[in-house]
Parts: structure tokens; sequence; C-alpha cells
């Protein structure tokens, strides 16, 4: 005989699956309101990020002038203008070699352009120079036919420069003041919160605080070993302005996918111009190896171990961000991924019943 549902369980999982299903959906939309408030005020909160990831990188020192007993606005000072040297040395380390050769670059880039025209006139592909002249005729044309879409894109991308200015002039003004009052936030936060929020608040702060400093220092250790692997490649190769390439990769590994693919565009470019086509085969080859190795060996490992997650939530969350909000993104999904985990945490300590010591009686006699 085939056995029958019972109707009281029916009904009781059906309303416990109604009752879950709304109290996620309420929870989803809360979720949506909140992303929603952050866009509109993002203006105002990406430079609250980048004040935060700076302050991470520059706090080490900054809490070791402090313990030896340094006011906090002369270490504030101090920190805020030794990163200003350092940023512009790096700036300079890489311009500089850059510009001393921009004449041989040029060269080599004219000289590198007029080589594939004459492979392409060659076998096997036999195109012939009116072709050739044809096809770059065609280019300009089209060029100047786009004229108002180009100048558009100039326009939004000297607007985007400026942003990205005035983003970091702000950040680095924050970065300041964190690096003077923030020890003091905290206490101050507590005292501004009733009841146990009071307590609650300034520990899941802290703990996020301490997830930041792991992020950065996880991406500055991957940024290295790439740095020092692709310029040791390209040493060994002999292609010039090793350093300043090298700076270069570290520098752009905080930044997600472009960072990676504009230090590497520049490193082929320059192989090619003055090594020839193979060297700069053997660059680009270099270069997508070790990307491989950062993006699915050394950064999932060494940020997993960091911030407490595990590989492949690393990758997802690399891919989901860059999927929902492009580079930014790719920029902050994994830290956000490592406070959400800091939250829920911290939740799950609050709501785990404390474990129950077995009563130990007296044996029977």
């Amino acid at each position: 005989m085939s056995a029958t549902l019972n109707a009281g369980r029916t009904r009781a999982a059906l309303r416990a699956s109604a009752r879950i299903s709304g109290e996620l959906l309420l929870v989803l939309v809360m979720a949506a309101v909140v992303v929603w408030v952050l866009g509109r005020m993002w203006s105002v909160v990406w430079p609250l990020i980048v004040g935060l990831l700076l302050t991470t990188l520059t706090w080490p020192p900054a809490r070791y002038l402090r313990r030896r007993g340094l006011p906090p606005a002369l270490t504030a000072s101090l920190v805020t203008v030794l990163f200003l040297l350092v940023a512009t040395g790096t700036v300079a380390l890489i311009a500089v070699p850059v510009a001393s050769q921009s004449g041989e670059l040029t060269d080599g880039v004219v000289e590198g352009i007029q080589r594939l025209r004459e492979w392409a006139a060659g076998p096997p592909l036999n195109i012939g120079e009116e072709r050739i002249a044809g096809a770059f005729d065609t280019a300009t044309a089209r060029v100047q036919d786009s004229a108002g879409t180009i100048v558009s894109t100039v326009v939004t991308g000297v607007s985007t420069v400026f942003n990205g200015v005035v983003t970091a002039v702000l950040g680095l003004f924050l970065m300041f003041f964190f690096l003077k009052d923030g020890p003091r936030f905290l206490p101050w936060l507590g005292r501004q919160l009733p009841g146990r929020l009071a307590t609650d608040i300034p520990v899941v702060a802290e703990r996020c605080w301490s997830t930041l400093g792991a992020f950065v220092r996880s991406q500055a250790l991957v940024g290295l070993i790439d740095a020092v692997l692709i310029g040791l490649g390209l040493w060994i190769l002999g292609v010039p302005l090793v350093l300043p390439l090298a700076v270069l990769t570290f520098v752009t590994a905080f930044v997600p996918i472009i960072g990676a693919l504009f230090a590497g565009l520049v490193a082929v470019l320059i192989a090619l111009v003055s090594n020839g086509l193979t060297d700069a085969l053997i660059v680009l080859a270099i270069i997508i190896g070790v990307q491989q190795l950062e993006g699915n060996v050394l950064q999932p490992m060494i940020q997993s171990r960091g911030l407490g997650l595990h590989a492949a939530v690393v990758l997802l969350a690399v891919t989901l961000g860059g999927s929902l909000a492009g580079i930014v993104g790719s920029l902050l999904a994994v830290p956000v991924a490592a406070l959400v985990a800091v939250v829920w945490n911290y939740l799950r300590e609050q709501l785990v019943d404390p474990p129950t010591e077995p009563e130990t009686g007296g044996s029977p006699t």
C-alpha cells in the first residue's frame, strides 16, 4: 500500500517555506536599498574607500612612530609626506627612463610598422602595397568620419581622469585624518551607540579593519611576486627598461584585470620595438604564464589564507564583482566578501548557544 502525505505536516512545511521566503525577500529588498543608497552617495563613498585602503598601507609606520611618543598630528604629517615622496619617486622611476629613451622607442615603433608592412607584402599573405595603402586610407577615412565620437570619448576620458584626481586628493586628505584620529574613532563610536550596539559595532569595525589590512598586504605580496617574475624574464631576454616595467607591474597589480593588461601591453611593446618579434612573443608568453599563475594559484591561496576565505570564494567574488560593476567591482569584490564573512562570523558567534557541560554526578553505590 502506497504511503499518503500527511495534510498537517504538508501545511506546516508550506507555511514555514512561505515565512522563510518572505523573510529572505525582505532581507534582499533591504540589501538592494542599501546598495542603491551607496550608489547615490558614491562620490563620497569612493574617496572614503580609497582613504581607508591607503591608511591600511601607511598605518604600520604611523603606529611605530606613535609608539615612540610622537604626537598624532606630527605622525600623520610625516607619514603622509613620506607616502607622497614614495609615490612621486615611483612615478619618476617609471617616467624618467621611458622619457630618456623615447626617441629610440619612437624609431623602433616606426621600424616595427615598416617590418609589418614588408611581412604582409611577402609570402604567404602577398598583400600588395596598393592594398596596404588602401587599408590605411580606409582607416583614416573612418577615423575622420568618427571625429565626433572620438572627441566625445576623449572628453569622457578627461572627465574620468579629473574625477580620479579629485578622488585621489580626497582619499589622501582622509588618510591623513584617519592616521591622526583613527585610534580615537572606535571609543567615540561606542559612546554614541545605545545598549549592546556600543559593544557589537566597535568589535565588528575592528575586525573589518584587520581584514582590510590583510587584503592590502596580500595584494601587495602578489604584485611583488608578479614584478619579480616578469622583471626577471625581461632581464634574461635583455629587454630595456626592466626596472620601470617591474615597478609598473607592481603598481598596476592593485587594479585587477586592466592593470595587468596595461603593464603587459607596455612590456610587449617595448620588447617588440627593441628586441624584435621573437622576444616580444616570448615576453607575451611569460606575462600570460605569470598572470595565470597569479589569478589561479597565488592570489586565491594568499588572499584566502590572509582573509579567511576559500580560494573558490575569492575567484567567484572577483568574477561576480567584475560582471556587476566592472573594474571597481573587481577591485572591491574580495574585500567586500571578506567583510561580509567577518559580519557573518560575528553574528554566528552571538547566535550560537554556548556549549553545555555534561553534568557530573556521583557514581551509584
